[in-house]
């Protein structure tokens, strides 16, 4: 690997084996390193090529302010949480993860505690996802003897969801969760009576959610049945499709995107799900 320049001691850009230019860590890689030198591929800890959503000084950037001890750690949280969740997270998702981190350990040696919304929520609607987030404040304690507060395991649970929806815009995420728990309200008030977020059907009403919210950021409601099928649901499930129209209206509102009648009919297919449940 060619060097093609050094931002610090331990993170360098270079030119791959196949040609591409590439940002690597690895602990004193840089080191005295110039333009044109040859990086020993061994010494480096992790490869971070640009993409879409960061070129090279944006990586350069992010890595040069985060310390090597903390991208590891973050390597290492991210292994730990592939297990629990059955998924496999990008390289990329190191970077804002060890961000994090290393932003959350300055504060807890400053004493700065932060209160984080949506704890509820999160606990609710991510239940796999807190776990292995709260597994992951458990493990900067034991590497770091930094005292983190249990409630770090919210936005880096946060971290998860956005990751495993493909998405890089974590404010997405919570305007997703807080979204989530308006929905809720809505279905309260419109059947009066609460409805319990941790049920099989909730589980599933929320993973619906989810998938809808990755299919209206790409475009791609779903719009197959045919008019006679979205008239029968609507006439069958009555009492559902005037709450799926409540949570049509509330996710147009927020979302500022219309929604198709076919995205409707599986709300109301999900809401009566919910409803039988009584």
């Amino acid at each position: 690997m060619e060097v093609l320049k050094v931002f610090n001691n331990n993170v360098v850009l270079v030119r791959d084996e196949d040609g591409r230019d590439v940002v690597v860590t690895g602990r004193g890689i840089g080191y005295a390193a110039k333009r044109g030198d040859q990086v020993d591929a061994s010494k480096v800890t992790h490869r971070f090529p640009p993409d879409a959503q960061h070129d090279v000084q944006q990586l350069s950037a992010f890595l040069t302010e985060i310390p090597p001890e903390h991208l590891a750690l973050a390597a290492e949280i991210l292994k730990s949480a592939q297990a629990t969740l059955g998924t496999t997270f990008a390289q990329s998702m190191i970077i804002p993860l060890a961000d994090h981190i290393s932003f959350a350990i300055k504060r807890a040696r400053q004493h700065l505690a932060i209160e984080y919304p949506l704890r509820a929520e999160v606990a609710h609607l991510y239940p796999n996802e807190l776990r292995a987030a709260r597994d992951a404040v458990t493990l900067v304690r034991e590497r770091t003897g930094i005292d983190l507060q249990d409630d770090e395991a919210v936005p880096i649970a946060l971290h998860f969801v956005n990751a495993l929806f493909a998405s890089d815009d974590l404010s997405r995420t919570f305007q997703m969760t807080e979204l989530f728990r308006q929905v809720f309200q809505i279905l309260d008030s419109a059947y009066d009576r609460h409805f319990d977020t941790d049920s099989i059907n909730a589980a599933r009403f929320i993973t619906h959610l989810r998938y809808f919210f990755v299919r209206i950021d790409k475009d791609k409601q779903l719009i197959e049945n045919p008019e006679s099928f979205v008239t029968t649901i609507r006439t069958s499930f009555s009492e559902a499709h005037l709450c799926a129209e409540r949570v049509k209206a509330l996710l147009e509102l927020r979302l500022e995107k219309p929604i198709t009648p076919d995205e409707v009919v599986y709300l109301t297919l999900h809401v009566a799900r919910l409803a039988s449940e009584h």
